[in-house]
């Protein structure tokens, strides 16, 4: 079966599916909208939901429809079930935004792009905020990052499901590059050492911090 459809999602009614395209850090084109909104309406597609993870769902295909909605949209598939990155949320950041300290969506697309086809032990959600004000929930987010003038603060095991976590400080006044590195050593010990479905929270809270630092080189 195409990879497409098997990124299909089961419904309650056992009968339909839902679809996420992949949309990096929650930005859209009038190209990308224009795509959706055509295949929504070519297969009467009763709901669109933003989700959490600033990706639109397309709730409500017939299983014989999936293929040509995907055929028409062209677009990737925003990964919502399977062991990996799920997706990268980021604020507008200094772009656009009065409080942004750093540019979030430049990084978070960075992330997306290079995590989006590895395989790690469980889900994995990104945040990148601009500024500490925080608003792509970076704290509570398997890795997070939160900028300041002075430069990024890197979190790790962040969880804001049923046993929330806030994220361990690994690392504050970071340059881009390395505040990627960093977390790019994070990843890679946790995907060697992690169990599977293991969360980053619930692996941090088996091994410790000090044992990732440790890892990982930090002091």
């Amino acid at each position: 079966m195409n990879d497409k459809i098997e990124g299909a999602i089961l419904q309650r009614d056992k009968t339909t599916y839902a679809i996420v395209p992949r949309t990096p850090v929650g930005l859209l084109t009038p190209e990308v909208m224009e795509k959706i909104a055509m295949v929504v309406r070519k297969y009467h597609i009763p709901v669109t939901k933003i989700t959490s993870g600033q990706r639109l769902a397309l709730v409500g295909l017939g299983p014989d429809n999936l293929a040509p909605a995907w055929a028409d949209l062209g677009m990737d598939v925003g990964r919502a079930t399977e062991l990996c990155l799920h997706y990268v949320q980021a604020c507008p950041g200094n772009q656009v935004c009065q409080f942004g300290a750093q540019d979030s969506l430049s990084l978070g697309q960075q992330l997306e792009n290079y995590y989006a086809g590895i395989t790690l032990p469980a889900k994995v959600k990104i945040g990148v905020s601009g500024c500490p004000f925080c608003c792509a929930e970076s704290l509570m987010r398997d890795v997070g990052l939160t900028g300041k003038h002075a430069g990024w603060t890197v979190t790790f095991g962040g969880n804001a499901g049923g046993r929330p976590r806030i994220g361990d400080v690994l690392a504050e006044k970071l340059a881009e590059e390395d505040a990627v590195a960093l977390i790019h050593r994070c990843l890679m010990y946790y995907q060697q050492n992690a169990r599977k479905k293991e969360r980053t929270a619930r692996f941090m809270e088996r091994t410790g911090l000090d044992a990732l630092k440790q890892a990982i080189g930090l002091p």
